[in-house]
């Protein structure tokens, strides 16, 4: 287990409040462990030589034991893959959530949350199992009318992303104007992971990757009403020894609402680093009392670090419209309805001897029935056609809740994936059983099971066929006061997140 010196600082300050305000403060925790076995295996590239390959007419070269092969005019091995190896995997995490309040200053508060895992499987199978532990928060608050401010490890949720950070931030509201101003600084953890870009987990990136952590500094602002809010955001990271930008970017973010039912909302990103637009996206939804339904337009494209290798391939943006319509045809019964057609932009590559499509579509129908009250069933289909591969899918569950502490669902699902550009086409089934208990409210406890059918057809020996059984179990358990509940209608005690919280 590898745990940094500032992971060691952050959790040690929340200890020493912890206990220096024993038996006066208020708090609460929740603790929740999961474990599943699971297994997979991909494919093994293996080789032969040019004259050990067979063929009939009409075919290409094979091994002697029926594996299609690719020989290169002139080399004198011919490669293609096996099966892999059966790799077992058994992941357990234990994630620990807690608040702290009560601490004699008015609005002050500390919040932590880590993670421990581990694979106990028998092969290093299972990825993110590295480093052991994990905080993935863990900061003092100080929150009063106008003001927030935090200090220590935190997360930004912005137009721009998950952004991770070691350091401080605050907020200033001005609650009668609707504005709001938050300011943000420090030493910046690796996109979409708790750890820092430094972390030897990391290492696979070699010699691309960073010796320093970034510096992250960012600012933002918005302004809210009943008809409609607006929020600009900026954001830029600094490696400290090169002082080099890995990145820098600005985002807007705006929403009317012309009338009770209707909402339009906009957005866009540029990069200033790389010197070009980022995403994009506009929409117009209305909701009824009996039906809903969206129009989004959007452009999508991936933003990478400048330090990474990533940003040299120029990635290219798609375009897509889509629409989506839920009607509740009776009380009981909603259906609905999902299209999407998408299309890339021009890479710009050349391919003088392969013509590849760049637009495709996606189309989703489902329907959710509720016979009675204590059953429910959802079903959907799924269907897609694009650049390089299509699929086809359903799924459907069958749920069973008698009370709120006990919930059982029966899963089916089904996938089909012809590859355009692999000579190979998979159909995966899966069947389930879902059980969740909850014999008090300090204690959730859940089973899952199911059933893996893979099939590969492809006419060699390579068309192997993968099954298995994949288990998981979870418990929650939650501690601590109930402060913050007391003196609340027993109506807003039973709400589910207030349930679920406690």
């Amino acid at each position: 287990m590898t745990i940094g010196r500032r992971e060691i600082a952050l959790a040690l300050v929340v200890a020493v409040a912890f206990a220096g305000s024993a038996g006066a403060q208020e708090y609460r925790m929740r603790v929740e462990t999961r474990a599943q076995a699971a297994a997979f295996r991909g494919v093994t590239l293996d080789s032969i030589p040019v004259a050990d390959t067979v063929g009939t007419p009409g075919e290409g070269p094979r091994t002697v034991d029926g594996y299609a092969v690719r020989c290169r005019a002139g080399a004198p091995y011919c490669s293609f893959f096996r099966p892999g190896p059966e790799r077992r995997g058994g992941p357990v995490t234990t994630t620990a959530d807690l608040t702290l309040w009560g601490l004699g200053v008015t609005g002050l508060s500390v919040r932590a949350a880590g993670r421990l895992g581990f694979d106990a499987g028998t092969a290093d199978a299972w990825p993110g199992a590295e480093p052991a532990f994990q905080l993935l928060e863990g900061y003092a608050e100080y929150a009063v009318r106008r003001i927030t401010a935090r200090l220590g490890r935190q997360v930004i949720v912005s137009r721009l992303g998950f952004t991770g950070f070691d350091g401080a931030g605050a907020i200033v509201r001005d609650a009668a104007r609707g504005l709001e101003l938050q300011v943000y600084g420090g030493w910046g953890l690796a996109r979409g992971a708790a750890i820092p870009v430094t972390s030897p987990a990391l290492n696979p990136l070699d010699d691309f990757q960073p010796r320093a952590r970034q510096l992250v500094a960012g600012a933002g602002g918005g302004w809210s009403a009943a008809a409609g809010d607006v929020r600009l955001e900026y954001q830029r990271e600094v490696d400290p020894r090169s002082r080099s930008f890995v990145s820098e970017r600005i985002g807007v973010d705006a929403a009317a609402r012309p009338l009770a039912n209707v909402r339009i909302g906009v957005g866009a990103d540029y990069d200033l680093a790389a010197g070009w637009w980022g995403s994009a996206e506009g929409s117009v939804s209305y909701v009824a009392p009996r039906w809903r339904a969206t129009l989004l337009g959007r452009r999508y494209r991936p933003h990478f670090d400048l330090w990474t290798i990533w940003g040299a391939f120029s990635p290219v943006p798609y375009r897509s419209v889509q629409t989506s319509v839920a009607v509740a045809v009776i009380s009981r019964l909603e259906v609905r309805g999902r299209y999407e057609r998408y299309r890339f932009d021009d890479a710009e590559a050349d391919t003088p001897l392969l013509d590849v499509k760049r637009d495709g579509w996606r189309l989703g129908l489902g329907f959710t029935a509720r016979p009675a009250p204590q059953w429910t069933v959802d079903a959907g289909y799924e269907r897609e056609y694009g650049p390089g591969a299509s699929a086809v899918g359903s799924s459907g569950t069958l749920t069973y809740e008698p009370t709120r502490r006990l919930r059982i669902a029966a899963l089916v699902s089904a996938i089909a994936r012809p590859l355009e550009f692999r000579f190979n086409e998979a159909v995966v089934r899966v069947y389930g059983l879902d059980a969740q208990l909850a014999p008090s409210e300090r204690l959730r406890i859940g089973l899952t099971a199911q059933r893996y059918h893979e099939e590969h057809e492809r006419p060699d020996a390579a068309a192997f066929d993968w099954s298995q059984w994949r288990l998981s179990a979870r418990v929650a358990i939650a501690f601590g006061t109930e402060i913050d509940v007391r003196g609340l209608p027993p109506a807003i005690r039973m709400l589910p997140g207030e349930r679920s919280a406690r």
